[in-house]
């Protein structure tokens, strides 16, 4: 079984989304399919072929999500020295093509989320990016090719 990595508020946040979702939003489904079938036909019925949907999808998001956090691990910060791109760090790179510099904290694949610069380890800049230091010229393989970066700054990521 492998192990997913995870910041403990990245483990934190999802265990608290399986906790809402058996908790309150399954609930309110079972609920919501009741009163649907209460308004006769089910064939024609709208109101509960949407409910069966959503219970689908909240019951298929609560088995991911106990499998992963069954298998979570949270790493442990006060280990990441932030001297090399690890999981754990926030890296701040430029592109040498554009001068354009970009901030990127790297962490486990259920915390990403790019609006707010948290990529995936999986994600192709944070596989050309782990192993690296300071100063290194990287050549990352973006969907649309090669791309030339060069690491500026890298430090331990704080949470936010």
């Amino acid at each position: 079984m492998e192990k997913i990595p995870f910041t403990q508020a990245g483990l934190d946040k999802t265990k608290s989304e399986l906790h809402q979702l058996k908790n309150v939003e399954r609930q309110q489904v079972i609920r919501a399919i009741a009163d649907a079938r209460e308004h006769g036909d089910l064939s024609e019925n709208a109101e509960y072929h949407a409910a069966r949907e959503r219970q689908s999808f909240i019951e298929g998001r609560i088995k991911e999500l106990e499998d992963v956090t069954s298998r979570g691990e949270v790493i442990d910060a006060s280990r990441i020295t932030g001297k090399t791109v690890t999981f754990g760090v926030t890296v701040v790179i430029v592109d040498e093509l554009t001068d354009v510099e970009y901030s990127y904290s790297i962490v486990g694949p259920y915390e990403a989320e790019l609006e707010k610069r948290k990529i995936s380890t999986a994600s192709p800049i944070a596989k050309g990016l782990i192993g690296k230091q300071v100063g290194d010229s990287v050549e990352v393989q973006t969907p649309r090719g090669p791309h030339p970066y060069e690491i500026l700054s890298i430090s331990v990521y704080n949470g936010d």
